[in-house]
């Protein structure tokens, strides 16, 4: 970013906007100056739960920025339950030209949080959105978990029960990227059991605890070994499971396949010596196989 890119903020007599802002999921300290100053800002706030996005902003002493000189922004709960019936009144706090900023209990708005309703409702109404960026356990998980991240599935929330969950676990079972799942402690036990089931006791696994928090622990092995620690220890606050993916089935190619490879290598130009060098790194093959079967040709 350069010294031009300066974030916009709210100000007196500008046209309505939406801001989606990231809080902390878990130390309140992680919230951005930028975020802060946004959420002092607006004219209101549109919150999981009042209670603890209150507390939020006495932390970082919002209490009325250039638009709302008259205290802290107004707080409006648009939960899972009352998302969708909050929507015109938000709609109509545009259509009189306030800002308002989205925000969830932790991590980013419509990341297994309420706010896709309230967005949706910001496009249709030619409303421009701004992103303040913030943590999210996804991410954050993936950091610590040590398991490749280059490529991953988020699941969030697993289905609690039924056919939807046996599907959505058989699923993960044969994915091969790695997975992040949000659990809850009473039913990690059985999670991890499942999960267990469908990916193998001897999968890599790693089990986050309380991220970002004070009693924060993540136990690395496999998810047998997980589901055991977590037997024997009471599950405590919230949970963030990543699981490597499934390993790819190596198929060994035969002797006819590779002998056609060298030959295809050594139609291109490639000396015999190159062509063994060049199959043997395309298919993983030990090289002195490829070798043997080069001085057939």
């Amino acid at each position: 970013m350069t010294d031009d890119d300066t974030a916009r903020t709210p100000e007196t007599g500008s046209a309505p906007r939406l801001f989606i802002v990231g809080t902390p999921i878990g130390n309140l300290g992680d919230l951005s100056p930028r975020a802060a100053e946004v959420l002092g800002s607006v004219d209101a706030v549109v919150c999981e739960d009042s209670r603890r996005t209150g507390r939020l902003l006495v932390h970082v002493g919002a209490a009325g920025g250039p638009r709302n000189r008259t205290g802290r922004p107004d707080l409006l709960v648009a939960n899972q339950h009352t998302e969708v019936p909050r929507i015109r009144e938000i709609v109509d706090r545009f259509a009189r030209g306030q800002h308002l900023a989205l925000v969830t209990d932790a991590g980013m708005p419509t990341i297994s949080d309420p706010g896709r309703h309230v967005i949706a409702a910001a496009i249709e109404h030619g409303v421009p959105l701004e992103v303040v960026p913030g943590p999210t356990a996804v991410s954050s998980a993936l950091a610590l978990s040590g398991l490749a991240a280059e490529r991953f599935v988020f699941e969030g929330f697993l289905p609690r029960k039924g056919g939807e969950r046996t599907d959505r676990l058989r699923e993960l079972g044969r994915e091969t990227r790695t997975i992040v799942v949000y659990e809850s402690p009473h039913r990690l036990r059985r999670t991890l059991a499942d999960l267990a089931g469908v990916c193998g006791g001897d999968r890599p696994v790693a089990v986050i605890r309380e991220m970002t928090k004070l009693h924060e622990d993540v136990i690395r092995g496999t998810v047998s070994a997980a589901a055991l620690h977590f037997d024997q220890t009471d599950p405590r606050g919230e949970f963030v499971i990543v699981i490597e993916g499934r390993p790819l089935e190596r198929v060994i190619p035969s002797d006819e396949q590779l002998v056609a490879a060298l030959q295809r290598s050594i139609d291109t130009g490639l000396s015999k010596r190159d062509a063994v060098a060049e199959v043997t790194q395309d298919t993983g093959e030990p090289k002195r196989r490829v070798y043997e079967l080069s001085t057939k040709l």
